[in-house]
């Protein structure tokens, strides 16, 4: 059993004696640890002694028993005090009921009075050991608990389950600082499921952690996810997080050896809004399929607001259903040439892209079936529905339309031969109608204008931030594939920047 430790102060010594000796101290559950003659004594024995409780004389030389109390008040805020005093003294005992004295006990000392006395006291400082221990089992198992309560914070966070106005203070609650004026969420997507499992996650965790400065990012255990808050400003804007995300997508790659995938959402101003924005970093991982892997996809890259929705519609059905039965080659080539101009006028979202594409290669398999064209014939031995890649390779005159300039029609193979061979696309260059004559002496070579510098992207989709990286490259001619396909956003940027965009 733990005993409560008492100092005696009296500046007579047989009262300090008879105490000390009449008083069953370890049935009380009490250890008399020190005494002293005076006040002054007394301090200094209780500031190394630290007692539980003080049993002190009023009038002693030096400093008097209520000066100690004062002082000690403040030194020892947990201890006790017990004043005695003769029947004399009876100002002193108001002051000493006025300092929180618990015990006053008149002289002469009776053991029986003083028993009573430090059994309450023994009570009191149980219940008070109690709570402390329990405080103190709270805090440590709180402490314990804090990094699950943090991760249930943050989950709520992006679901948009926390009351608005209120995620600030839920989050100092949990020692999660949150102060900034604009917020972004990020979710870093791992290869697939069987290359994902819990070394994989604390690794791209520490190097998410080692690229992104802890002040600026939290990071948190969201679904299959690992998700990014990320705290933005005019020295740190969504374009730098998707710099320094990129990194971490080649450093996972090359270290790693991992796919790290990052869909980004949106910025917002507010808290609440954290849950738009992680809706739109799970639609920008969407994407993936089609952007590919390994790379950072932002939200505002891919889907900017407002615009038509695409749909295959019935008109659509009919008039291509017509081309293909009773028209001929220049007609069809029309009829895909059409869809292609929806596709580019709609700028469409992937999901609707992609079920697009599904509801017209189904159409297509019908008139395939109906016809009794076999399937390889027209799509290809390898052919299979886009139930993940939204790509039609087997389709190729209609995704040279699809992805061709507005004004691009394809000429017929006669046209072709009839302009020298030449597969153009947009303007022709003219011959002239009659060559010029050799000049008699042939001038000087002017001196050959700087070739601009060129580059042609081999990703799939090409996004505005594409567009802003190649123009700081000082590129001022951007090349397009077939493959190639430019979002609005970087069609306008390139626009912007005086990028000529040529497509091959």
């Amino acid at each position: 059993m733990e005993l409560y430790r008492v100092l005696l102060v009296d500046d007579e010594e047989d009262i300090r004696e008879g105490i000390s000796r009449k008083m069953d101290w370890l049935g009380l559950g009490f250890s008399l640890v020190g005494e002293a003659a005076n006040g002054q004594d007394a301090l200094e024995l209780a500031e190394t002694l630290r007692p539980d409780v003080i049993l002190t004389d009023i009038k002693m030389p030096f400093m008097d028993g209520l000066e100690l109390c004062r002082i000690l008040t403040d030194r020892l805020p947990a201890s006790r005090f017990v004043v005695f005093s003769g029947f004399d003294a009876f100002e002193y005992a108001k002051q000493a009921i006025q300092m929180n004295v618990v015990e006053y006990i008149l002289k002469p000392i009776n053991a029986d009075e003083l028993s009573a006395v430090l059994r309450r006291l023994k009570e009191e400082l149980d219940r008070e050991r109690a709570e402390r221990r329990n405080m103190e089992l709270l805090r440590s198992r709180y402490t314990e608990n804090l990094p699950i309560l943090r991760e249930l914070f943050y989950t709520n966070l992006l679901d948009g389950r926390i009351e608005p106005g209120t995620e600030r203070d839920r989050a100092a609650r949990l020692d999660i600082d949150l102060r900034g004026e604009e917020w972004a969420v990020g979710l870093a997507y791992i290869g697939s499921d069987n290359s994902r499992d819990a070394l994989s996650t604390l690794s791209v965790q520490n190097l998410l952690e080692e690229t992104l400065t802890a002040d600026r990012c939290r990071l948190s255990l969201y679904n299959d996810w690992v998700a990014l808050i990320v705290s933005l400003t005019e020295a740190f804007t969504i374009y730098d997080l998707i710099r320094s995300l990129d990194r971490a997508c080649t450093l996972a790659a090359s270290y790693l050896g991992l796919t790290l995938t990052v869909g980004v959402g949106a910025p917002c101003r507010e808290l609440s809004g954290m849950a738009r924005s992680s809706a739109e970093a799970r639609t920008a991982l969407e994407y993936r399929s089609m952007v590919g892997r390994g790379q950072v996809i932002y939200i505002g890259d891919l889907e900017p607001d407002g615009g038509p929705v695409l749909s295959f519609e019935e008109a659509d059905e009919r008039a291509l259903t017509a081309a293909i039965k009773l028209g001929n080659e220049e007609e069809i080539r029309q009829a895909a040439a059409a869809l292609a101009g929806k596709i580019r006028q709609a700028n469409p979202a992937a999901g609707q892209y992609h079920l697009f594409l599904m509801e017209l290669v189904t159409h297509l398999l019908k008139m395939t079936r109906r016809s009794g064209v076999g399937v390889e014939e027209v799509f290809g031995t390898d052919f299979s529905l886009p139930m993940q890649e939204p790509a039609l390779p087997a389709l190729a005159e209609l995704e040279d339309c699809i992805l061709g300039e507005n004004s691009c029609e394809a000429a017929p193979e006669q046209q072709k031969e009839e302009a020298g061979g030449a597969d153009t696309c947009g303007e022709k260059e003219t011959a002239p109608e009659t060559a010029p004559e050799a000049p008699e002496a042939a001038p000087a070579p002017a001196e050959e204008p700087e070739p601009e510098k060129e580059i042609t992207f081999s990703k799939k989709v090409i996004t505005e931030r594409d567009i802003i990286e190649a123009n700081r490259d000082g590129v001022k001619v951007i090349r397009i594939t077939e493959r190639n396909i430019l979002t609005a956003l970087a069609k306008d940027a390139a626009s912007a920047r005086n990028i000529r965009l040529v497509r091959e």
